[in-house]
């Protein structure tokens, strides 16, 4: 690991850092860039979800798998893409479901760090790829991160929201064992890719379902129209 791990999550991630899994990563890592491989997203940008919604301030979790793998578009956020990146098609139907909950123009951009910072952790399984490989990373041990990054926030007092979509967020949940669904509101449905997002991800309205539980556990809903991104 060459990335500074931030401030608010280092207690909760110290033992996970010290795992044999953490070793074999940064051990992985550093191979793959000393032999040329261009890996995504660039250095100081790994864990930007971390950065963006201390551990303190986290509201709201969104699992995603792994980052984009195209030039310009992992900028450490699950879903998420940089202003002047094409919007993927993925991210094109979670603003549709975005229009269609809560009445919120389409956003013209894919910067949701609006989100991240009032409390919404954009959290991939997965925080590294390699160009042009899907999935290239995966089990090579960040799981043990992500994992305790998901199971310190299941474990704090206040209530938050986990906002599951599609199977592998659903498995990486249920390995949590501090998710305790009578404290935190859990909602599922399927993936927002095209090839899934008609089977019960459209119309699972999932941000006015968190925004109503928030503002029910008394805490500040999210304003989700990333007007000042």
């Amino acid at each position: 690991m060459t990335e500074t791990i931030p401030h608010s999550w280092k207690p909760v991630l110290e033992p996970a850092l010290a795992s044999p899994e953490a070793r074999r990563l940064g051990g992985f890592l550093t191979a793959e860039e000393a032999a040329g491989k261009q890996i995504f997203p660039p250095r100081g940008c790994r864990l930007r979800a971390l950065e963006l919604t201390p551990i303190d301030a986290v509201k709201v979790v969104i699992l995603g798998q792994d980052p984009y793998h195209g030039s310009g578009q992992a900028m450490g956020l699950c879903f998420a893409v940089p202003e002047g990146i094409r919007v993927p098609p993925s991210l094109v139907n979670i603003y549709k479901e975005l229009e269609s909950d809560f009445g919120i123009p389409r956003p013209d951009h894919g910067d949701l760090s609006g989100w991240a910072r009032q409390g919404v952790l954009l959290l991939n399984n997965t925080l590294t790829v390699e160009s042009g490989q899907a999935g290239s990373h995966a089990g090579r041990g960040w799981d043990a991160i992500t994992d305790a990054c998901v199971a310190a926030v299941a474990a704090r007092d206040e209530s938050c929201v986990f906002i599951l979509w599609g199977s592998h967020a659903q498995a990486k949940a249920k390995r949590i064992e501090g998710l305790r669904r009578s404290r935190h509101c859990v909602i599922e449905s399927s993936h927002p890719s095209p090839l899934s997002a008609h089977r019960g991800f459209f119309g699972s309205r999932p941000f006015s379902r968190a925004n109503a539980f928030l503002t029910a556990s008394g805490r500040t809903p999210v304003d989700w129209s990333l007007g000042g991104c």
